[in-house]
């Protein structure tokens, strides 16, 4: 409770600052009403002050007719003037103050996405109109997200939510509309759909709010998939937030979203694979893995990582390497969520790519059985269990030679006395399935082992007699010293 306070304060200070930076009519009129909003009677319509105009001017909140009884000569006129009305921005930090244009513009908003919703053929999204709608939606969702406290931790705080999302919802919502018509024409579209409104799309999804991220989510892949001329700029914003998140700040609230997109991309990404995307993928994905709050993105990661692996078996060998320079051997239950990323990375893997990576996976796999933590053991030891794997995957007959050299000691220790039953267990089934494929590999394995560990030991002894002899010696010394002095 005392970090939201904290936060929300914070977060309070930054909304004071920015409208304090506003217009000075804007300044005074919050000054004279700062409670509530008073309606003026004009011969026209009927004019709001707003205390927080910050989009549109307050002129713009008037009681307007609705578009459907509207004659159909000036609809799109009365369309614009609407889409004017939801441009006005208010402030939510006290609910109760302006409650009849917050209606109104909620209201309007509401009216707005009912009204684009009828099936194509309207003709409602025209050119003319397309420069209104962008400035309404900007003045809505293009906004400066409030300052994260230092002490927020987003796996156990709980998030703030947006206070505007009634207003922010509809605008989202009447924004997907307008992505998704058949009617709207890319090329003229994309002039007020801008990679500028792109890339501020993109650094709203380090929002607090799940909500605002899922509507991101949908509106950014959908513009992605509309608008050819701006996904490579998309890729390299996306990838800009990477950068960021991994090597300067560990702090982002939406990767796991971001990843999701990255997920459906790469699944059209055309064979053979382009310089930019295999680049993107080593420099922008694997390193994903080092931070240390990977667990919350991890699934969705994994997911672009197979997609590569899918796509092109060659990459699993650069995947691999980075994956295992990221490997957090500190952490067991990150290690856990690697191994069952890399199940999957080794089901796909073909011969050659196994013969450049194959000292390096086995020789951490062994690492990995030797780990003093039991769920460690035990996923890597289910490994074992992998139909594919075993009959003709890496750890299939064909690759005993290679794997049971390397594994054989700590798959020894397991199987004699670990105090974990389970993990005994499944060391001796796989030594025993390894002894049935050939045993005279077995029996050598045995012999180098034991060989080893008598060599280990004898090490060990002459460093222990060493180091008694020195002992020894610094009492000897010590003594003559004291006779010396006596």
């Amino acid at each position: 409770m005392l970090r939201r306070a904290k936060r929300k304060q914070k977060a309070d200070s930054s909304k004071d600052n920015q409208t304090a930076s506003s217009n000075t009519d804007s300044a005074r009129a919050n000054t004279d009403s700062r409670n509530v909003a008073s309606p003026t009677t004009s011969s026209n319509s009927n004019i709001m002050t707003s205390t927080t105009a910050l989009g549109a001017p307050a002129s713009a909140l008037r009681d307007l007719p609705p578009l459907r009884d509207a004659p159909a000569a000036k609809r799109e006129e009365l369309f614009r003037a609407k889409l004017q009305l939801c441009s006005v921005i208010f402030s939510f930090d006290d609910p109760t103050s302006e409650k009849r244009g917050k209606d109104l513009k909620r209201q309007t908003l509401l009216e707005l996405v009912d009204y684009v919703n009828p099936p194509a053929g309207q003709k409602i999204f025209t050119e003319s109109v397309m420069a209104d709608l962008m400035a309404c939606v900007s003045a809505n969702v293009c906004r400066a997200l409030p300052p994260v406290t230092d002490d927020f931790d987003p796996e156990e705080d709980e998030p703030v939510l947006e206070p505007a999302w009634p207003h922010l919802q509809v605008a989202y919502e009447f924004f997907l509309r307008f992505i998704v018509s058949s009617e709207v024409n890319a090329k003229a579209a994309k002039k007020y759909v801008d990679q500028r409104f792109c890339l501020q799309l993109v650094e709203l999804f380090d929002s607090e709010d799940p909500r605002e991220r899922d509507y991101l989510k949908t509106i950014l892949h959908r513009i992605y998939g509309k608008f050819m001329s701006h996904r490579s700029f998309i890729r390299r914003a996306i990838s800009n937030v990477f950068y960021r998140f991994v090597y300067e700040t560990e702090r982002h609230n939406g990767i796991g979203e971001l990843l999701e997109i990255l997920g459906s991309i790469i699944n059209g990404f055309a064979i053979p694979l382009k310089k930019e995307h295999l680049q993107f993928l080593v420099r922008a994905l694997i390193p994903l893995h080092k931070p240390k709050c990977v667990g919350m993105y991890h699934q969705q990661l994994s997911y672009c990582i197979i997609q590569y692996v899918e796509k092109d078996a060659d990459t699993a060998a650069p995947i691999l390497n980075g994956f295992f320079k990221c490997w957090p051997w500190s952490c067991s239950g990150k290690q856990v969520l690697f191994l069952n990323e890399l199940e999957e990375i080794l089901e796909l893997l073909g011969v050659d790519q196994l013969a450049k990576v194959s000292n390096t996976l086995f020789s951490n796999l062994a690492r990995c059985l030797d780990s003093d933590h039991f769920q460690v053991v035990e996923r890597a030891l289910f490994l074992w269990n992998n139909e594919h794997l075993v009959n003709s995957g890496c750890l299939s007959r064909l690759n005993a030679h290679e794997v049971l050299p390397i594994i054989y000691g700590p798959l020894y220790k397991n199987s004699s006395g670990h105090w974990n039953a389970t993990v005994e267990g499944l060391a001796q089934n796989v030594l025993k399935m390894y002894m049935e494929y050939d045993l005279d590999l077995y029996d050598k394995c045995t012999a180098d082992y034991f060989k080893q560990e008598e060599e280990a030991k004898r090490k060990q002894e002459a460093v222990s007699a060493r180091w008694a002899e020195i002992e020894q010696m610094a009492q000897d010394n010590a003594q003559r010293r004291m006779i010396t002095a006596g």
